[in-house]
């Protein structure tokens, strides 16, 4: 998987005004009554119409770089998650986040920490994201797929299985 770089220190990488987009967003989201036509039209704002039919996102939410989330049909994102989306983050159809949840596809360059390394994360169809885990750069999460609450997960996650610990590690085949 290939890796992008940003430096934060470029404006034209950094892109500081999608930073100041999503943080303004994020705080009326967090303050604004759920389930209710202004919620959702700033939800679909800060995913700048990247989410699908049936699909429902709780605050408190924290979302950098909401422009590169996509989230499908029938998706449902519990309260407190934290969205790093430097990288790419894919939600497709029918997943469950629950809360607590870290997606997280970006990091810092061990050696010049102005630059964040880039990897995309997607989770398939279907899957389940258990309370508190924290889904790393680069990880894709297959279809049918579940991560235990707490799981730190740091490579793939193979379609109809079970993962949990910290690195996660298959617990079983569903």
């Amino acid at each position: 998987m290939n890796e992008t770089r940003i430096d934060m220190r470029d404006p034209r990488q950094a892109d500081p005004e999608e930073g100041i987009r999503c943080a303004q967003l994020c705080f009326k989201i967090n303050h604004t009554m759920p389930h209710t036509p202004e919620y959702d039209a700033l939800i679909v704002e800060l995913f700048a119409g990247g989410i699908g039919h049936g699909s429902m996102v709780m605050p408190p939410l924290t979302v950098v770089r909401g422009k590169s989330v996509k989230i499908g049909r029938n998706v449902v994102i519990m309260n407190n998650v934290l969205m790093m989306a430097a990288g790419g983050i894919t939600i497709d159809d029918d997943v469950m986040v629950a809360a607590n949840v870290q997606l997280i596809s970006n990091n810092h360059d061990l050696t010049d920490h102005a630059v964040l390394t880039c990897k995309p994360v997607h989770l398939k169809r279907n899957c389940w994201i258990g309370a508190g885990a924290t889904i790393l750069p680069g990880v894709t999460v297959g279809e049918n797929a579940v991560v235990a609450a707490g799981a730190v997960v740091t490579r793939d996650v193979e379609a109809d299985t079970v993962v949990g610990g910290n690195p996660a590690r298959l617990l079983r085949r569903v």
